[in-house]
Formats: C-alpha cells, sequence, structure tokens
C-alpha cells in the first residue's frame, strides 16, 4: 500500500499529442496540391501509423470478402445452370417423363412352372448378335453423358414388372477399321467405338428409342427363378440383422464392419435391378440417399472400395438412370484420389476418405500389382461421365508406368510394386491367383472398354496368355485336367487357387472379340478343370485352393486338398467363366454345371432365419463347419452371374454392349457420342 501512495505523490501527468510540420508539409506553404504522387504518400503514412494489429485486422477483411464473392459468384454460377437445365427439361413431353422415372426400375414375369414353358426358350446363337444401334440411357435432367447402348422395355401381363429400359438410337458415322495383327490374330476394333482419351468431351442428353427397336423379352425359366428365392433368402437375412453394414454373420444374427459403408447393400444394388426386384431395390435406393454418407474418418481399401462402391454406384447408374448414384460415385471417386499422391504415381493401398489422406500397409510400403491395376475401368468411365479428367489420368498413368518396368517373365507380373520407387519387388514368384489376377483380367478389359484401341493393353495381355501357356500350365493325373500352376524362383508349384477360374471366362472373351481362336480352347480345356474342383470334393463345393497330382496314384484323385485350404467363400469366378462359356457357345452343359453349384450352395452354405454362410470344410458334408459370414460379393458376382448364365437372353447386359469389372458390376463399352 506504501508503494501505491508514493506513486501517487508525484508531479502532476499531462497528456498532449505533439505534431511537427516539416517546411514542404505545413498547409499553405506548398504541401498539399491534392496531387496523386502526394495523396499516395499521405495514405502510405497513415498506413505505417496503424499498429500491427489493426494493419492485419484489414487484411484478413479484404481477403474474406474477396473469397466471399468468389464463392458467392461460383453459387450463382451453379444455380443459374441448375435453373437453364430446369427449363430445357420442361420441354420435354409428359410420355417421355413417365417412362423415365425410377418408379417403375424392375419387371419379373410371374413365376412360371418349367414344364408350361419346357421347349420355348431359343438356343443361344454361337455367332455375335447383330449390330444394333447404339442407344443410350438415363434421367433426362441429367447433363451427364449417359450409357449408350441399345436396351429393352420388357412389358408382360400378369408378371412382375421387369426392368424398364430407356433407350436413345445414336447416328454413327463410319470409320475405317484399323487393323491390329498379334502371333497371327487379326484384331478389327469395332466402328462403333472411340480412341480412349484425357481429354473428355461435354456429354449430351439422352433420348428414348423408338417402339419399333424394342423386342419382345425371353421369359424367366425356373432355374432363373430358383436364384431369385435364393436372393431373397440372402437379402432376408441382411435386412432383418444387418441392415446398412458391411456384411451378414447370419448364424449369430449380427453383422460385422469392414468399412462401415454398407457394402453388401451397394455391392447387391444393380443385381436387384437385374433380377427385377423393385420392391428390394427402391428400398435400398432410399438407404442411400438418407443414410450412405462418405464423409467419415474411417480408413478404406483403395482397390476394395473402388470395385465394390464406386463400380456399383456406377453400374446401377447405367441400369436405372437415377442421377442419385452418379451423384454419390462422385464423392466417393474424389475421396478416393489423395491415393495416387505418391513418389511414383503408384497408389497406396489405404486411404481415409474423411480426412483425405492415404498411406500403404503399417508393415511395408508396396501394393500389390492386382490392386493398382484393377480400378481403371471404374475411374475411366467416372472421368467419361463427369467430364474431369483428373479420374482417367491417374488410373492410366498407372498402367503405362507397368508396361514399361521390368522384371516380368515372358508378361507375368510380380504381386508387389513399391509406391516410392515404382519397382517390382519380390521378383520371381508367378501367379495368376491372389494379388495378381486382376491385373490380367483388366489388360484385356480396359482394351474393349476404349474401343480396341490401346495396342500396350493388348500387346501386354497376348505377352501375358502366353507366358502363361508356356510356364504355368500343367496336366493333372489320372484324369489330365489341364491347370494354372504358380511358379516361384524357377520352381514350378501345383497349386491353383479358386481365384484362377475367372480366366476361363476371360479367355472366351478376348476370342469372342478377335483373338486366337486357341484361346477359346484353352478356355473349354481350364473351365473342365474349374468345375472339377467342384465335382471332385465332397461337398459339391470348390475349396479357395487345390494341390493337383502330377503322377498317378492309386486311389487318389486329380485334386487334393491341404486342411488349411479346404474353406468355401461363396466365390464367383467358377461362375462367372460359365456364364461366359454359356453365352458365346450355347453348350447347355454349362448351365448344368452352375445349377448343380446352386443346389450344394443351398444344401450346405444356406442358413434357415435367412442368408447364406461361408464354411470352414468342404470335404465334410455332415459338417461343413459354417464361419457365420455371408461375403457382400455372394450377392454382387455369384447370384448374379448365376442368373445371368441361366438366362437365354443375350440382350440381358449384351456383352457387345457392356464390360463387367472384377466384382460383376457392368459398365458400358464405350461409344461415340
Amino acid at each position: 500500500a506504501a508503494m501505491y501512495s508514493g506513486a501517487a505523490a508525484g508531479p502532476p501527468r499531462r497528456d498532449f499529442i505533439s505534431i511537427t510540420l516539416g517546411p514542404d508539409e505545413a498547409v499553405g506553404v506548398g504541401g498539399y496540391n491534392n496531387s496523386k504522387a502526394w495523396r499516395r504518400r499521405s495514405c502510405w503514412r497513415k498506413w505505417k501509423q496503424l499498429s500491427r494489429l489493426q494493419r492485419s485486422v484489414i487484411l484478413f477483411l479484404f481477403v474474406f470478402l474477396a473469397l466471399c464473392g468468389v464463392i458467392s459468384y461460383t453459387s450463382m454460377g451453379e444455380a443459374w445452370k441448375s435453373i437453364t437445365n430446369k427449363s430445357l427439361d420442361d420441354q420435354r413431353t409428359e410420355q417421355e417423363i413417365s417412362r423415365l422415372k425410377l418408379a417403375n426400375p424392375a419387371v419379373l414375369p410371374a413365376p412360371q412352372k418349367a414344364d408350361a414353358n419346357h421347349g420355348d426358350y431359343p438356343e443361344l446363337s454361337l455367332q455375335k448378335p447383330p449390330k444394333l444401334p447404339h442407344v443410350r440411357r438415363g434421367p433426362s435432367n441429367l447433363q451427364i453423358k449417359a450409357p449408350q447402348r441399345d436396351t429393352r422395355l420388357k412389358t408382360r401381363p400378369d408378371t412382375m414388372r421387369a426392368v424398364e429400359e430407356l433407350v436413345e438410337v445414336d447416328k454413327v458415322e463410319k470409320t475405317e477399321k484399323s487393323i491390329i495383327s498379334w502371333r497371327g490374330a487379326v484384331i478389327e476394333p469395332d466402328q462403333s467405338t472411340e480412341p480412349p482419351s484425357n481429354k473428355i468431351t461435354e456429354p449430351e442428353k439422352p433420348s428414348s428409342v423408338e417402339a419399333e427397336d424394342q423386342k419382345e423379352p425371353v421369359p424367366i425359366n425356373e432355374r432363373q427363378l430358383a436364384v431369385i428365392e435364393a436372393f431373397r433368402h440372402a437379402w432376408k437375412g441382411y435386412k432383418d440383422f444387418a441392415w446398412g453394414h458391411d456384411e451378414l454373420k447370419p448364424l449369430s444374427k449380427s453383422y460385422s464392419e469392414w468399412f462401415g459403408l454398407g457394402l453388401t447393400l451397394i455391392d447387391a444394388l444393380d443385381t436387384m435391378w437385374i433380377l427385377g426386384l423393385k420392391e428390394e431395390f427402391e428400398e435400398a435406393r432410399k438407404w442411400v440417399a438418407n443414410d450412405l454418407v462418405f464423409d467419415k474418418n474411417v480408413d478404406v481399401n483403395l482397390f476394395e472400395s473402388t470395385i465394390r462402391i464406386l463400380g456399383g454406384l456406377l453400374s446401377t447408374y447405367h441400369l436405372s438412370g437415377d442421377s442419385l448414384f452418379l451423384e454419390k460415385a462422385k464423392d466417393i471417386g474424389n475421396r478416393l484420389m489423395p491415393a495416387f499422391k505418391t513418389p511414383s504415381k503408384i497408389p497406396y493401398s489405404d486411404v481415409n476418405i474423411g480426412r483425405g489422406t492415404a498411406h500403404p500397409p503399417r508393415w511395408t510400403s508396396d501394393s500389390t500389382v492386382a490392386e493398382v491395376t484393377s480400378i481403371q475401368l471404374e475411374f475411366r468411365e467416372l472421368s467419361r461421365l463427369t467430364g474431369d479428367e483428373k479420374f482417367q489420368k491417374a488410373v492410366d498413368q498407372v498402367m503405362k508406368h507397368v508396361h514399361t518396368l521390368s522384371g516380368k517373365n515372358d508378361g507375368l507380373v510380380p504381386m508387389f510394386i513399391n509406391t516410392n520407387s515404382g519397382q517390382f519387388t519380390h521378383l520371381g514368384v508367378y501367379t495368376l491367383g491372389a494379388r495378381a489376377d486382376s491385373y490380367y483380367e483388366y489388360l484385356l478389359k480396359q482394351w474393349i472398354q476404349g474401343g480396341k484401341k490401346e495396342n500396350e493393353l493388348l500387346e501386354d495381355y497376348m505377352r501375358a496368355i502366353e507366358g502363361v501357356k508356356k510356364h504355368l500350365l500343367q496336366r493333372s493325373e489320372p484324369k489330365k485336367l489341364t491347370f494354372v500352376g504358380e511358379l516361384a524362383h524357377g520352381h514350378f508349384s501345383a497349386k491353383m487357387d479358386h481365384l484362377v477360374c475367372f480366366l476361363p471366362g476371360t479367355l472366351a472373351l478376348g476370342a469372342h472379340n478377335g483373338l486366337a481362336a486357341d484361346h477359346m480352347k484353352l478356355a473349354e480345356t481350364l473351365i473342365e478343370t474349374c468345375y472339377q474342383m467342384y465335382a471332385q470334393v465332397e461337398t459339391g463345393l470348390s475349396p479357395e485352393i487345390v494341390h493337383f497330382n502330377l503322377h498317378a496314384q492309386k486311389g487318389h484323385k486329380d485334386v487334393e486338398i491341404k486342411p488349411a485350404d479346404r474353406h468355401n467363400l461363396l466365390r464367383p469366378e467358377t461362375v462367372e467363366s460359365l456364364f461366359y462359356m454359356y453365352r458365346f457357345t450355347g453348350d447347355k452343359k454349362y448351365q448344368d454345371w452352375g445349377w448343380e453349384i446352386l443346389q450344394n450352395f443351398n444344401r450346405y452354405t444356406r442358413v434357415s432365419t435367412g442368408g447364406y454362410t461361408s464354411i470352414n470344410n468342404v470335404q465334410n458334408p455332415s459338417n461343413p463347419e459354417p464361419r457365420d459370414k455371408m461375403e457382400s460379393f455372394f450377392l454382387g458376382e455369384t447370384l448374379k452371374y448365376m442368373f445371368l448364365l441361366f438366362s437365354d437372353d443375350i440382350d440381358l447386359i449384351n456383352l457387345d454392349k457392356y464390360i463387367f469389372n472384377t466384382e460383376a458390376h457392368p459398365l458400358p463399352i464405350w461409344v461415340p457420342a
């Protein structure tokens, strides 16, 4: 207290401001002349007299106002575009609008007994169907490049509703065919395709096809109805116990999460559309509209989320024409792009879709070759639909880089690639199974998707098939089944993953598109092997991995199964290849083989309360040891391919107009606008 009182006893303090004017600054002495130079000096002095805080506040306000102006301009531009689009849409006739409504997405004939229609189903032609006008389908109010294809409006009295498909006839100018020659095969690119390019053109609106271009649908048969029943049973379990979650656990009547994004539901969307399950589709659509949110702090696998989520959404958009699915596809596509921010441009395996960050697995900086080279179909199509070239540019860069790499063995690639160096790692191991399988599949399918113009893809595919023939093909004993083994540092292994059973279908697809005829012959021998992987097992279901006997032994089959490999995950690869083989040959045995497999799924994997389950032991019919898990691809792939296999309608996903991604989601083959 004494200190404060002492301070108060000092002389009184005066407050004043002292201003000193220089001779040239005094008013009336020539200092003020209203010149621009004087005003600039005066403003600068006033600015310097402000405190640092005051100047910072003023600068912040200027920047904030500028940003607000930019945002307002963008919003007004979008609003003006929407108004313009809406005014154009209002000019469409009421008839077109009613035909484009999603309220009628699907039609199914009423169940009919097989006897009633026996013999009414035409044999599948062994020749390619005649080229029909390229058509496009999609809602009239979308300013996007909708799928261009030939589709059918299916109607029938006293039936459930079948898939309503709207189409547009495109005028296609004929161009001179370019011929590609590869090891004796002459491939003529379709006239109706355009060269793929990173330059994306502005999409056009779709329009409808005339009634005379439509044809009567092929009736749904008893086996297809059995697939529909199986799907509904699986869907019941998912809806009752796992709705909105990734995977059903049918025995415990619960669910498991992987990404927390409703994987099973999204994977099954286009299956429901193809099967004509309108009620189930509409219910799932509502969940996508109201509950599917990608702004989540969660790590997702780039490959799995691309083939299942992005592929599923793009496919469903193409089939239904509903813009909801395209908007969701754009959202997830943008959120996956940080994966490509690596030193080599080879993408990381994992992406946090909420934070916008990406990273490799914790234990390595490698990605698997199959994962980084099996996302191209989806990202390329996303670029085509949105007009944003960044998606296609990122994935095309990966393929061009892999094309130039050393470390291949007659076209066969190692299983791993480093995201930092961009080089193959773990050299000397070659397989068509896990970690490499879909690399070979997507070489061919990208070439077909882009109009058979990208010769590097064709070269790599043809070399790889020659490498398979040279290094990986062997014959088993006693039935002399041709199978695809593995090569590790020069040593052959008679091990074949069930995953490799994609190969017969891929070979058949290549032969259908003009590649060497011996590809089809190889496909026929390999599909027989894949069927025997089921037929020689006690439950009639294939294990995950088999080993083939190379030497005849009394009492031994061709197929040997190790205890660690005898599980079955409800995989689709064999059924997938059966579908391709039947579609291209018309041989009914492929349908019969698929029917046997479906019956065995029902016998050993069906859960009474809803759903199907993977099993641990395909060799024990009395106790196959259920694993309590239904993979999303059972609905997304296995049952879809079953339904298509049993169909005699080549226009039900016409393989001259669609290409399936590796999760069985059909995407359109590109045609000119």
